[in-house]
């Protein structure tokens, strides 16, 4: 299927039309405008639903990984968290152990989060006790050329002390060239699929935060290329329902393709629970947690915060569409222009953009196609 009619049929399916313009151009005739995705969904809470919540063992619930045979925890370890200056590198090694010990196997973490010291932390925990061996450990690569990509996969692999990453993921699809890019002779999925060749790495996804739309280019661009992810990190909370929706937009196409979806900012760094709208913390994991993903990812930095993922787990239950509609009739207010979404509406989560090197270099490419161009 080509990117234009790939697109389309995304859009289509989220129930998304078109309208006719007449009267338009010189001669007066209609002109078919295409579909664009709507950022406010008519209805929020038509949205998929869990049918099957994942399989209880202990204090968590496992489900499956995309369409592999892995198990894996709905909850997940968020790596940028447990890397802050507030948590101590013992603090980060005695909430990782602690984790593991009551259920959790998902460890997310990132090349450049805190400078590396995210994956020194988890990497020194996972070292210790065999606790490597019990966990799904994913990194992300902000680099977009194979050179950048291989080189930071080598240094993700020391930082973690390990030989192979469970999964590593594009991290930052937030520009509609960084497929493109990515896609390029001698871009990053080069670097992706060497490592995965050499053992490095095992499964490949990408992540992002800003647009779905985004999204749905790096999904149609993979198309194009007879390539399918393995995974798909986006953020899914009670705020995203109402604007530039990925949970409306992206997450079908996702079940529908086996593509494993991981859920990121339940609570967009604390700053959507800055918003003090009528939600428990709990009922924000709750929301995330009754989506088809097979992770919810969430910031760990401290007792409490693990404590309540795992009461999250505990007192879940599958939702209904009507209760859904009355949590989300909750947030409308706060959500429509995306205030509390700053990972949508600004530049504030977008390490890539303070760090153009790691997108390659492009204008000596420019300059050998147009060198007249000044």
């Amino acid at each position: 299927m080509e990117r234009r009619s790939f697109l389309q049929g995304a859009v289509l399916g989220a129930g998304l039309t078109g309208t006719s313009l007449a009267g338009a151009g010189s001669a007066g005739a209609a002109v078919n405008v295409p579909p664009l995705p709507n950022t406010r969904p008519q209805d929020p809470a038509d949205l998929p639903l869990i049918t099957d919540p994942g399989e209880r063992r202990g204090e968590m619930l496992y489900r499956t990984f995309g369409r592999t045979s892995e198990k894996i925890s709905a909850i997940g370890m968020g790596g940028f968290h447990l890397g802050k200056s507030a948590v101590t590198d013992d603090e980060a090694t005695r909430l990782i152990h602690a984790g593991v010990d009551r259920g959790i196997t998902f460890m997310d973490n990132c090349w450049d989060y805190n400078d590396g010291r995210s994956e020194l932390r988890m990497g020194a925990a996972l070292a210790q006790g065999g606790y490597r061996d019990k966990v799904f450990l994913m990194s992300k690569m902000d680099g977009r050329t194979k050179e950048e990509a291989l080189k930071q996969i080598d240094q993700s692999l020391l930082r973690l002390r390990t030989d192979r990453i469970d999964l590593v993921q594009h991290h930052e699809i937030l520009r509609y060239d960084d497929p493109d890019r990515v896609f390029a002779e001698g871009g990053a999925m080069e670097g992706f699929l060497e490592a995965k060749k050499q053992g490095k790495l095992r499964y490949i996804g990408f992540t992002g935060h800003k647009d779905p739309r985004i999204h749905l280019q790096m999904l149609a661009v993979a198309q194009e290329r007879g390539f399918q992810f393995d995974s798909c990190q986006m953020p899914l909370n009670v705020m995203d329902a109402h604007f530039r929706s990925f949970g409306h937009l992206v997450l079908p196409h996702l079940v529908a393709e086996g593509i494993a979806p991981l859920a990121m900012k339940t609570f967009g760094d604390g700053v959507i629970l800055k918003a003090d709208a009528p939600i428990k913390p709990l009922e924000y994991l709750h929301f995330s947690l009754n989506l088809p993903v097979s992770v919810v990812i969430t910031g760990i930095q401290n007792q409490r915060d693990l404590d309540q993922a795992f009461e999250a787990v505990k007192t879940f239950k599958p939702m209904d569409k009507a209760t859904v509609a009355e949590l989300l009739s909750r947030s409308k207010p706060y959500a429509l222009e995306g205030k509390y979404e700053l990972f949508k509406t600004s530049a504030t989560f977008d390490g890539t953009a303070k760090n153009a090197a790691w997108l390659g270099e492009d204008v000596q490419s420019v300059k050998k196609l147009a060198p007249t161009m000044e």
